[in-house]
């Protein structure tokens, strides 16, 4: 068990570094909005370099210190999956996906856990008015598949005129979130299955004893038959 279990926080350590390589590298080496993005196939995706300062995809809770509520709930989701890792682990066997789930789904939590914790220090990128630097980092978004940008009409309601994009800019920790969140689904709905197969294994199990039985009446009665044929 072990063995195992280390090897899911290294698939959850290599999804931090890859984040945080893949982000350092934006930050220093790119400028900020259209005028520093760069096309990778066309216009459709590009590395787009914005920050974010909620959770994935822009998501905020709207008050004033929801950025330290935000990296407190980042810490205890975080503490609690690496728990949760360990204890899966045991059973392995009945698990692999939930494990590959929940090691990418670490990853990427840790991996914008560290911009919110650090950035704003170390990277000094807190938003403006921010009551202080530490815990109030900005994650840093570079992912931005462009299908369509542009202003609503102006007769579709409530949202008319605003300008929109049909898929926010995100990061590689977002990604992790996400195919780790598919692969726990996946993973769930093969522990669903496994039950109903063995218990249709141990169904046939059963019934094959009940079968012999009453295949041996026929096997006794073609014995003595032919034994009295030689007689």
């Amino acid at each position: 068990m072990k063995k195992s279990v280390w090897k899911y926080y290294g698939i959850a350590l290599v999804a931090v570094l890859l984040d945080q390589v893949l982000k350092l590298w934006v930050h220093f080496n790119m400028q900020m909005g259209v005028l520093g993005q760069i096309k990778l196939l066309d216009n459709w995706f590009k590395l787009f370099y914005t920050l974010n300062p909620g959770m994935a995809f822009g998501i905020q809770f709207g008050f004033k210190y929801d950025k330290i509520l935000l990296t407190v709930i980042r810490i205890i989701a975080t503490a609690m999956i690496i728990r949760y890792i360990w204890q899966l682990s045991k059973h392995e066997k009945g698990a692999k996906w939930l494990l590959w789930g929940w090691a990418l789904v670490l990853g990427g939590a840790a991996g914008n856990g560290i911009d919110s914790i650090f950035y704003g220090k170390l990277l000094a990128n807190t938003p403006y008015g921010a009551p202080m630097s530490w815990f109030y980092g900005q994650v840093i978004d570079m992912l931005y598949i462009d299908i369509w940008t542009g202003r609503l009409p102006n007769w579709v309601p409530w949202f008319s005129g605003n300008f929109v994009t049909c898929l926010p800019v995100f990061n590689l920790a977002d990604v992790a979130i996400l195919a780790g969140v598919a692969l726990i689904i996946l993973g769930k709905k093969d522990n669903l299955q496994q039950p109903q197969e063995m218990d249709e294994a141990n169904e046939l199990k059963e019934a094959e004893p009940l079968k012999r039985l009453t295949e041996l009446p026929e096997e006794i009665t073609d014995h003595h038959a032919g034994d009295i044929e030689n007689q």
